[in-house]
């Protein structure tokens, strides 16, 4: 587009300083506003990156109309719409692509770990049928000393064809039911601790009472037998990520874990208050 602009990415220091995002060429924007991103947007604006549910921002589920509204002011701003779906992608949230849900095709998707199936590590960044023009007078200007593993696209070629599958969908989204069911339960049985479901799909965060309540049920469930990592930006939020395969029986037995984890951590915070009243 001939824009002086990278993007607006999105991240915290930790993140950015490594990769060299923290230049002045990228601008944050808050999500979920799409005011501030209308002001944000200028002619040197060349694109525009989220993630459908900014995971270690603590899993904000975007407004139903947010991200139509993002593509309509990427369109009239001339800009690229680039969706992250590395952790929504591949049927995380119940659709193939999470972005899905918002009835939004971006011009860019970046797709990896699910796309490996858990067997081997491969990404993608899927273009726009137009935009291959960057690569027709010279189509090695991007190649990739590390990349080009054969077996990697064999594993890719088949972990689509299996999680794009009505079949594999459809169990997503009843695991997502049961998950729903379960944890609106636990809200009501432990009100102090958790405050708010944040799920698309088996996509969730657990939306806690305190800055330290994240890490406390990360040690709890851990000791549970659960696997579960507080969110980096918004560490009363514990990112809660099942997965897409399990069946019912195990999707009941890692709620009664939950339980018990919650009923640890419940223990835990009564005795420092004892502690603090003493």
């Amino acid at each position: 587009h001939g824009h002086t602009g990278i993007a607006l990415a999105t991240g915290d220091p930790k993140y950015r300083d490594p990769f060299l995002s923290s230049a002045s060429e990228f601008a944050q924007v808050v999500f979920n506003d799409i005011g501030a991103l209308k002001k944000m947007l200028d002619e040197t604006i060349a694109a525009v990156i989220f993630e459908t549910i900014p995971a270690t921002l603590g899993m904000p589920i975007p407004d139903d109309h947010y991200f139509a509204e993002v593509k309509n002011l990427c369109l009239q701003n001339g800009s690229l719409l680039i969706m992250d779906e590395v952790q929504t992608g591949l049927g995380r949230t119940g659709c193939f692509w999470g972005v899905e849900h918002y009835h939004t095709v971006p011009d860019i998707i970046v797709a990896a770990k699910g796309l490996g199936g858990g067997i081997y590590p491969v990404a993608a960044t899927i273009i726009r049928k137009d935009l291959e023009t960057v690569f027709h007078e010279d189509p090695f200007i991007h190649i990739s000393t590390t990349g080009g593993a054969d077996i990697g696209c064999v594993v890719a070629q088949k972990a689509v064809e299996i999680s794009s599958s009505a079949g594999f969908l459809n169990h997503v989204n009843e695991l997502a039911r049961i998950f729903s069911d379960g944890l609106h339960t636990l809200k009501d049985n432990y009100p102090h601790i958790l405050l708010e479901i944040r799920q698309k799909g088996l996509m969730c965060g657990l939306k806690t009472a305190h800055k330290d309540f994240g890490p406390l049920l990360t040690k709890t469930c851990f000791d549970a037998g659960l696997l579960c990592i507080y969110a980096g930006n918004d560490t009363s939020v514990l990112q809660f990520l099942p997965v897409l395969t399990i069946d019912f029986s195990l999707a009941h037995e890692i709620l009664e874990r939950l339980d018990t984890a919650l009923k640890k951590a419940g223990e835990f915070i009564q005795l420092i208050k004892n502690q603090g009243a003493s």
